[in-house]
């Protein structure tokens, strides 16, 4: 009776080991497969992460251009808004490049991540839809912008033969030609533009000539004529530094006695046919500062102000200037 006690509990103990080894592994087993589901966990969720931790957020690239119905003579105002991420130090972003037509434009940073620039339309473009690029760094966005057409009116002169206008001298032209092409990063004015002589307008800008009826292919008005009468004081239409200062005793034979006033960003404005010059160069106006009186000199049959104003180099029309703000 011991003995079969004995084998019973020999019996049992070999199936207590079996079981608690049998425990014992699916324990193990279970552990390993828990560790192995957490690292497969931990590495698919760093394989996600990992692209975002590198990918670092895109500034969003805004443009806006006004006025929303152009025409030739136009200036159109593009603003660029880089909306940079709330909190993000990162390396403060380029200024963004305008290729408009066959030019490429600067743009101006006129407040935080936000940058402007000017673009001159005239009588000698193509109405018709053009393309727009706005490059940013790494961003590039395409606008199709509508300028229409715009009809000026014809003058049509006729000249007897072997008449020929007044030439302008080397000289003068390189100085006017320098003047026209500055870009100052800074902005003076401030609101539209004044008018610069109280006289009646003449002749509006735009306007083509034909000679003996054939069109002056590359000739239109650059500018506005007033009919001031002589001496009457010229101002300044909006604030500037005077960056060029001719006379006609230093070979400006075409423009005559002028004045040319930077007004910062691309845009200036040049005042012909002066009797008299009240200021010299490198001198800051203000708007409405007397600069100078309507005169006859240069290539002038009677006194009267020319005003021309320049938008990256090109003539632009002056009126939207003096009717709207391009603030």
């Amino acid at each position: 009776m011991k003995e079969v006690r004995s084998q019973e509990s020999g019996a049992r103990s070999h199936s207590d080991e079996w079981l608690l080894s049998t425990e014992y592994f699916l324990v193990k087993l279970y552990c390993r497969a828990v560790q192995s589901v957490e690292f497969t966990t931990s590495l698919a969720l760093g394989m996600v992460a990992f692209p975002i931790a590198l990918a670092a957020p895109v500034s969003a690239l805004q443009v806006r251009v006004t006025p929303a119905n152009p025409q030739l003579g136009d200036t159109l105002s593009v603003v660029v808004q880089l909306d940079n991420p709330a909190g993000s130090k990162a390396s403060l972003p380029s200024s963004p490049t305008l290729a408009f037509g066959q030019k490429t434009y600067p743009t101006f940073l006129i407040a935080p991540n936000q940058f402007r620039a000017f673009l001159p339309t005239t009588p000698l473009d193509k109405a018709g839809t053009k393309l727009l690029r706005v490059t940013s760094d790494a961003q590039v966005q395409n606008l199709s912008v509508l300028v229409r057409n715009h009809s000026f009116p014809m003058q049509r002169i006729t000249l007897p033969p072997g008449k020929s206008g007044l030439d302008a001298t080397e000289y003068e032209m390189s100085r006017v030609a320098t003047f026209k092409q500055l870009e100052t990063p800074e902005k003076f004015w401030n609101g539209p533009f004044l008018k610069p002589n109280q006289g009646a307008i003449t002749t509006i800008y735009g306007v083509r000539r034909a000679y003996n009826g054939v069109l002056a292919k590359d000739y239109y008005h650059r500018g506005i004529d007033y009919a001031g009468a002589e001496g009457s004081p010229v101002i300044a239409p909006a604030a500037g530094r005077v960056a060029l200062v001719g006379r006609v005793s230093q070979g400006f034979r075409l423009h005559g006695n002028c004045v040319g006033i930077d007004h910062g960003q691309g845009v200036t404005s040049i005042f012909m046919h002066l009797s008299r010059i009240n200021v010299k160069e490198g001198d800051f106006v203000q708007a409405g500062q007397v600069i100078g009186a309507v005169g006859s000199t240069g290539a002038a049959t009677g006194p009267h102000l020319h005003w021309g104003l320049y938008v990256q180099g090109k003539s632009v029309d002056p009126v939207p200037w003096r009717n709207h703000k391009f603030n």
